[in-house]
């Protein structure tokens, strides 16, 4: 059964991999991914694998599908996926000394074009961070192009000292519940 990755993320790749699984290819689904207005993080994350899945299913028939979501949120506030200096310092500033949730949405298209999607929650709690403390994250650049502005599997990870719930969901896939599905799906290499 062919497998493909509608995501771009590297880390995704990288733990399917961790979980013996290669997708068969790596299909980007291009989408608007524009919060609606008065859309929450975990609407918004389902919304946006829903809708990266069904996009590549429509193209890929016959295969399975896999995308996935991550949004950062504090509240009902959706963190941007940092791509300028200042975008991670507001969102540092704001995770600073308080927890809050990381949603991953995985939606998964078998071969006969069923979909089924799930929402996965953590929640994370960063330190109080002092300005060297910023200043040494923002330095390190790993906030490029991530939920919230910061990546767990790195440099960050020192800064936190509470998660409650799935690692790999923060990091960009929640691989228990990922496995499962694809398993659902009829994907026989899938843990």
């Amino acid at each position: 059964m062919t497998l493909i990755l509608a995501s771009a993320s590297p880390r995704r790749v990288e733990l399917l991999r961790q979980s013996g699984i290669v997708p068969d290819a790596v299909v980007p689904a291009d989408i608007d991914e524009t919060p609606r207005k008065g859309e929450v993080p975990e609407v918004y994350a389902h919304r946006i694998a829903h809708e990266k899945a069904a996009k590549i299913a429509a193209i890929k028939t016959g295969c399975i599908i896999l995308a996935a979501d991550t949004v950062v949120g504090v509240g009902r506030r959706i963190l941007p996926k940092t791509e300028k200096v200042e975008e991670a310092r507001e969102c540092l500033a704001l995770l600073s000394g308080r927890r809050h949730r990381v949603y991953t949405a995985v939606s998964v298209v078998n071969a006969e074009g069923v979909q089924r999607t799930r929402v996965i929650m953590s929640t994370v709690r960063f330190k109080r961070l002092s300005k060297p403390e910023a200043d040494a994250y923002i330095a390190s650049n790993e906030w490029q192009g991530k939920a919230g502005g910061y990546a767990i599997q790195g440099k960050a990870a020192a800064l936190i000292p509470f998660i409650s719930g799935s690692h790999s969901n923060i990091v960009g896939l929640p691989l228990f519940e990922a496995m499962s599905m694809l398993k659902e799906a009829g994907l026989k290499d899938a843990p």
